[in-house]
């Protein structure tokens, strides 16, 4: 070091560990300012030059951004954190392919070209706006925002991020199925809600969340389905919501309702479901749906008929 306290540009690449080259390259671009300049002209470097360089160094290194880190004291947390988010969502496609690539390769000839057509159909990593596209369209119009957003939640399982080859079928077949274009047409006709004024849709869907939460309890524990304080609160939700008692007389009818408004697509939607969420080992997390189908069997229970579960949940 000179007697000033600095090095040269060639002192500074020493130090560093890098070349002359780089040293110029930093300086240049603003990301290495210098600290004086020689009487020849010829740049003077200081000690926090160095640190500077290593600092440079690490962040190329992590792939961060250099300049923005540079520029404010306190933007490094925030580009790793944004980095990090970024790399989440590019190793979450990587295993999604590899599953994709282990389904393909662990299945035979014939059945391979509807694989590579489910699976070229859905983006990696995977979107699940078409799913909530089908339940907007499936529920009924003017449900309060809150109602909407909760029964998404409930709906529209989260892709796993480690996919195994099994999930990532279910998924391309959940995708297939809610992108249908049939579903937009006559020949798709679900089971008809009650006509405006009939009944109110707020009261049925804030009961219906209490009586799924309740049932899910019951499928945790392994319980059949029966007589509870689950399936009372899923009559009262339907009760209420036109306005009527629970009575012996409203579950017949109620059983025959929901008999008819089953749906094969929603109950293909549920199996798809929970076949996309069962975890590796252990039992799976019970769905809206599976709790739906809990309840429907329970009041057929109750009122002694055949307790096969319906197909929706389409109230």
């Amino acid at each position: 070091m000179s007697p000033d306290g600095t090095w040269s540009i060639g002192e500074l690449a020493e130090h560093a560990g890098v070349t002359v080259k780089t040293v110029r390259f930093y300086s240049e671009r603003g990301l290495l300012p210098e600290t004086a300049r020689s009487a020849g002209g010829h740049r003077r470097y200081g000690p926090e030059s160095l640190d500077r360089l290593r600092l440079i160094r690490s962040l190329r290194t992590l792939d961060l951004a250099v300049s923005r880190v540079l520029d404010r004291d306190d933007a490094l947390e925030e580009v790793i954190a944004g980095q990090l988010r970024e790399l989440g969502s590019q190793l979450t496609s990587l295993r999604w392919q590899e599953a994709a690539l282990q389904l393909l390769r662990d299945c035979t000839a014939e059945e391979r070209a509807e694989r590579l057509r489910l699976i070229g159909a859905v983006a990696t990593p995977p979107s699940t706006a078409a799913l909530a596209r089908f339940w907007r369209r499936t529920l009924p119009v003017r449900l309060p925002a809150r109602l909407v957003s909760m029964v998404l939640d409930a709906a529209v399982p989260q892709p796993p991020a480690d996919p195994t080859p099994a999930q990532v079928l279910a998924f391309a077949r959940l995708h297939a199925l809610v992108s249908d274009p049939r579903l937009g047409t006559d020949d798709y006709r679900p089971a008809p809600l009650p006509p405006a004024g009939e009944y109110r849709p707020t009261v049925l869907y804030d009961g219906l969340s209490e009586a799924y939460a309740l049932a899910s309890a019951d499928l945790r524990a392994r319980r059949p389905p029966g007589a509870g304080e689950a399936l009372d609160c899923f009559v009262s939700a339907y009760a209420r919501s036109r306005g009527t008692r629970d009575t012996p007389a409203f579950r017949d009818h109620l059983t025959d309702q929901v008999a008819r408004s089953a749906d094969p697509v929603i109950g293909r939607y549920w199996q798809l479901t929970a076949e996309l969420s069962a975890p590796p080992s252990g039992p799976a997390e019970p769905t809206a749906g599976a709790a739906h189908f809990w309840l429907c069997a329970a009041l057929k229970t109750q009122i002694g008929r055949p307790a096969a579960a319906p197909d929706a949940l389409t109230p």
